[in-house]
């Protein structure tokens, strides 16, 4: 009997102490989502967001090249497109691209059909076709390489893509502009309650890399500088690279 009673005593002590813990353990996961603002146990959290932008010429461009061939017979597709690709990549070569900055991106062969009402389509003769991607470092030669691998053969361009080599000062650029808009924000809040900031608790950084950015119209203008024996005229403007910050601030009295 003077061990049940002990037991029984004793169950309220251990029910109490487990509250307390789960308790402590619910203050201790309070969390923010943004915009707004939550308790911790050093005061009061809020997270904002601020996106900014930072831009600057591009200094490399990256676009793709190749021939098509049309043969009667596959082999003649084949050979006739070997010979002329090979000059292309002469030209390449010749304009001072590094063979790291050259890559084969694809190689086909296909049949050209020929077809008549009521029958079934004859193959009339074969498509080869290939194509290598190239980027140019120094895009101020960028007209001139275009116009000598449209003079060796090359009759398909596609690009420029225009992109920035180095984006990590372009992109501290942007950070220090969305981290001054996310330190306004949170200053707006903290004095609308009263408060002040006292420290930066987490910084979660999305975005950042940027799109290479396209030449539009460039088709047109490719053929048109051939035809008139001039440098293919470029535009290569300015890219724009982003980065978005959720930041989580304490605020305090």
């Amino acid at each position: 009997m003077p061990s049940h009673r002990h037991f029984m005593s004793s169950a309220p002590l251990r029910s109490g102490g487990l509250l307390a813990l789960l308790l402590l353990a619910t203050a201790g996961c309070t969390r923010q989502s943004s915009p707004g603002q939550s308790e911790s146990s050093g005061g009061t959290l809020v997270t904002v967001s601020a996106q900014a932008e930072a831009r600057q010429a591009p200094d490399m461009a990256m676009l793709s090249t190749g021939v098509v061939s049309l043969a009667p017979d596959a082999n003649s597709a084949i050979r006739r497109n070997a010979e002329q690709m090979a000059r292309v990549v002469a030209s390449i070569e010749g304009a001072g691209i590094a063979a790291k900055d050259v890559q084969t991106s694809g190689v086909s062969l296909n049949p050209d059909y020929a077809y008549v009402a009521n029958r079934p389509p004859r193959i009339k003769g074969y498509y080869a076709s290939n194509t290598v991607n190239v980027t140019v470092r120094d895009i101020g030669r960028l007209g001139e390489i275009l116009d000598a691998l449209v003079a060796t053969g090359a009759n398909q361009i596609n690009g420029p893509m225009f992109d920035i080599e180095d984006k990590d000062a372009v992109l501290d650029k942007a950070r220090e502009k969305a981290l001054a808009k996310a330190r306004a924000r949170a200053d707006a809040y903290a004095k609308r309650l009263g408060l002040r900031v006292t420290r930066i608790v987490s910084i979660d950084e999305t975005g950042g890399r940027g799109v290479p950015q396209p030449m539009l119209g460039r088709g047109a203008i490719v053929e048109q500088a051939a035809a008139a024996d001039a440098s293919a005229p470029i535009a290569p403007g300015e890219n724009v690279l982003s980065v978005t910050l959720d930041v989580v601030y304490e605020l305090e009295k």
